[in-house]
């Protein structure tokens, strides 16, 4: 019979993805989308010292640059993962700190910041869920009602900012106000429809034959 070799025969190992390099990663557009993270503490600060001319300006800015990381990254094709998760990451959490301290401030009322808060935990806890029960990466896509209620939320801010909600003739400020709650439940309960038609159209991973 033939001799066995010495040294067992170690079955091949799958290739692993090489990490992107840090200056990769740190690119143009992803050192824009940082600094507008960084730029929300000092937001909040003014916010809540009633600096609201600066803090508009400061809002204006950070809009201007949510703009133009996007645009540098499809220009450069310097698209990567990190730039991905933190833009969407940044603009939400600049627009959930807003409504968070405008609501303390007494300037946004307490059920806008219920209906605003409850959407965004519907839609990040939902993807979640659709992502373990199918074991896939689910694209995220914005509907039409969804980029509907993130323009109608930052007009919010930006009214309060602009001292709208102290203006005599309110019923133009409560009118966006309604206008943005109904908007906002409306794309939640779309998006928990679209999460729903996801789930059904595939098997679940952990009844999947192994």
């Amino acid at each position: 019979c033939a001799m066995s070799s010495p040294h067992p025969i170690r079955a091949a190992e799958p290739l692993r993805e090489k990490a992107p390099p840090l200056a990769q990663l740190l690119n143009l557009p992803n050192l824009i989308t940082l600094g507008r993270l960084l730029s929300i503490p000092i937001f909040v600060s003014m916010l809540t010292k009633h600096r609201f001319t600066a803090a508009l300006w400061l809002f204006g800015a950070a809009a201007l640059t949510d703009a133009l990381d996007g645009t540098l990254a499809r220009l450069t094709d310097s698209r990567t993962e990190l730039g991905a998760f933190l833009d969407p990451f940044a603009d939400k959490l600049l627009l959930m700190s807003s409504f968070v301290v405008l609501t303390i401030e007494q300037v946004f009322p307490g059920w806008l910041l219920v209906v605003v808060g409850l959407r965004d935990f519907v839609i990040v806890f939902g993807y979640f869920m659709v992502t373990f029960f199918t074991a896939e990466r689910v694209p995220v896509n914005p509907s039409y009602l969804g980029k509907a209620t993130t323009f109608l939320q930052l007009a919010c801010v930006v009214a309060a900012l602009m001292g709208f909600a102290a203006n005599p003739q309110r019923y133009h400020w409560f009118g966006l106000l309604y206008l943005t709650v109904a908007v906002t439940a409306i794309s939640g309960l779309q998006y928990i429809y679209r999460g729903l038609v996801i789930l059904n159209s595939r098997e679940p991973e952990m009844f999947s034959e192994q």
